[in-house]
């Protein structure tokens, strides 16, 4: 029997093991291929397109390399079932911003001003923002009446969708997309205000 042949029989738990122990993608590779039908049904389910998908399968089996260092996995199944659908739902939320934007007809900010989603995704893609700038961000929004400032921090920090601010929130959805749009634009008006008086 070689190598390989004996790694495959391993459970998933020593293929973890061994993974996060060693950092050769092989054993990470059997555990995946194990449940690479699973991903990409759930990613199928989201994402609605073929193509879409079977990138997203991708993406995720690259982003292991970092998400599985010292994390705990009783039941890989159920775990990559949960990553898989953060992933798609992740997805899905980057291209409403996009749509967002482009319906608004301008980002939050139109220079260099960036509102930060995550580590991975931002607003505007200019430059990275300096660290006063991060703090002015946080205190514009912080200006602003509260349903906008809810419904900013929601949307945009906790990348929650319309639908689930509206049911976490209680306020109706029409308000919800107001209040983003309105807080978006008001938030830009406080940054450029903020710029002219230094």
């Amino acid at each position: 029997m070689t190598q390989k042949e004996r790694n495959s029989n391993l459970s998933d738990k020593q293929l973890i093991e061994l993974f996060q122990k060693t950092g050769s993608t092989e054993y990470l590779g059997i555990v995946y291929s194990r449940y690479i039908h699973l991903i990409y049904g759930v990613c199928l389910k989201y994402l609605k397109e073929r193509e879409s998908s079977r990138d997203a399968v991708m993406d995720i089996f690259e982003s292991l390399l970092s998400k599985m260092e010292g994390q705990e996995i009783r039941d890989f199944g159920k775990w990559i079932y949960v990553v898989a659908k953060n992933h798609c739902l992740m997805r899905l939320r980057k291209r409403e911003i996009v749509i967002n934007n482009e319906n608004a007809g301008h980002f939050i900010m139109e220079s260099a001003e960036i509102m930060h989603l995550n580590n991975e995704e931002t607003l505007y893609n200019e430059e990275t923002l300096s660290e006063n700038k991060i703090k002015k961000l946080e205190a514009g929004v912080d200006e602003l009446p509260l349903e906008q400032k809810i419904c900013i921090r929601l949307f945009y920090y906790e990348e929650k969708s319309y639908s689930q601010i509206a049911a976490e929130t209680g306020y109706d959805l029409k308000k919800v997309k107001s209040y983003v749009q309105n807080g978006k634009r008001n938030l830009k008006i406080w940054m450029e205000n903020k710029s002219e008086r230094k």
